[in-house]
């Protein structure tokens, strides 16, 4: 344990000494998975509506905490629309990398300090974590348990999925014409990329983890041991990719969300979206109220918000991503996720692979 901080690792390893259920796979429906079911659980508990009184226990306690791993201008504008519905109850986002919140939770958690009280994150499978530590609390909004697929519902109804998207590759229009553009993961690797490309790293975003499982899986790690050759630039956040490429910095994105390329487009700004043709990672996002929430009520209002099609229509306009609510449209010109081929996401194998994703990458990218 190098300079005072717990690797994923060590967190699992505290995290096996506290279970109380061990976890297995739901396959889930369709392309979706659900993150995690104890085998050893209680119900669902029922569905719970906004009342007068609940609003009232919220506004006494007079905030709610949100760890967020999503980018902070979507966090940001969640969190308006649930302060403008709910006036007296401003929102704290504490925003940072889904594998940074990780490791800054279980820390918090171990010196007895409760800060949040809801957290999301890019990778489902902290999710996977932290209901096997017992850390969520059951918590199931009406329009969840009325109107969201069961698939992207936790069956304890500790979590949901509150947003997905998925990982694509882009291109600078202004640098990269069309015909030149590539069309798939292997195509990044002909020799014109060569400190072309821009990519996240999974030690820091909990999206890039994600993709990183997905794309060793089908591609193999010789993939990657073939891309770090390329001379990629290499970013932190799932975000930054996208901005280097607006910017001009770099040719082409390797990885990164689509949903920032779309927001850049729109934008006016010089960027194509192409989703790869062996699938472009799919990212699936929960949402949690937190058992040792210091403002619980305030926590469930805007958990509730946040699964109400209000909530989720804001978040889907505005951050241009996909809502399990079936009362969400889309809006004209965004591709719907049924015409986007997606590789399958599998939180319970990220999880036990975590460690050894990273250290795989560190080896190839000598970071």
């Amino acid at each position: 344990m190098a300079d005072g901080k717990l690797s994923r690792r060590d967190l699992l390893k505290r995290s096996a000494a506290i279970t109380v259920a061990s976890v297995v796979a739901s396959p889930g429906a369709g392309k979706f998975m659900q993150p995690a079911q104890a085998q050893v659980s209680a119900q669902a508990p029922e569905p719970t509506a906004v009342t007068p009184a609940l609003i009232e226990a919220a506004k006494k306690e007079g905030k709610v905490v949100w760890y967020a791993a999503m980018d902070l201008p979507v966090s940001e504008r969640v969190a308006r629309g649930f302060e403008a519905k709910y006036p007296g109850i401003p929102v704290r986002i504490e925003r940072t990398g889904a594998e940074g919140q990780f490791q800054r939770l279980a820390q918090e958690y171990a010196a007895r300090i409760y800060a949040p009280d809801v957290i999301n994150a890019s990778d489902a499978a902290h999710f996977v974590t932290w209901k096997r530590n017992g850390w969520l609390a059951p918590f199931v909004p009406e329009d969840v348990a009325r109107l969201y697929p069961a698939e992207h519902r936790d069956p304890d109804g500790q979590f949901a999925t509150a947003r997905f998207y998925v990982v694509a590759l882009a291109y600078n229009t202004n640098l990269v014409k069309p015909e030149d553009a590539p069309k798939s993961f292997m195509d990044l690797l002909h020799p014109k990329w060569v400190s072309r490309l821009v990519k996240a790293h999974p030690a820091y975003s909990g999206t890039i983890m994600t993709a990183t499982f997905q794309i060793a899986r089908e591609l193999g790690w010789e993939y990657f041991e073939k891309l770090a050759k390329q001379r990629v630039l290499q970013v932190q956040s799932a975000v930054d990719p996208p901005n280097k490429l607006a910017l001009g910095e770099r040719h082409v994105m390797a990885d990164g969300n689509d949903f920032n390329v779309i927001q850049h487009k729109e934008a006016g700004k010089p960027v194509e979206i192409v989703y790869p043709a062996e699938g472009a990672p799919l990212i699936v996002c929960p949402n949690a109220v937190l058992k040792a929430a210091p403002n619980p009520n305030a926590a469930r209002l805007f958990q509730i918000y946040l699964y109400s099609r209000e909530g989720q229509q804001l978040l889907c306009d505005f951050a241009a991503q996909h809502s399990a609510h079936p009362q969400v449209t889309l809006k004209p010109g965004r591709t719907p996720i049924a015409k986007i081929k997606t590789m399958k996401d599998d939180p319970v194998a990220v999880e036990a692979q975590a460690a050894e994703i990273k250290e795989r990458y560190a080896k190839y990218f000598g970071v």
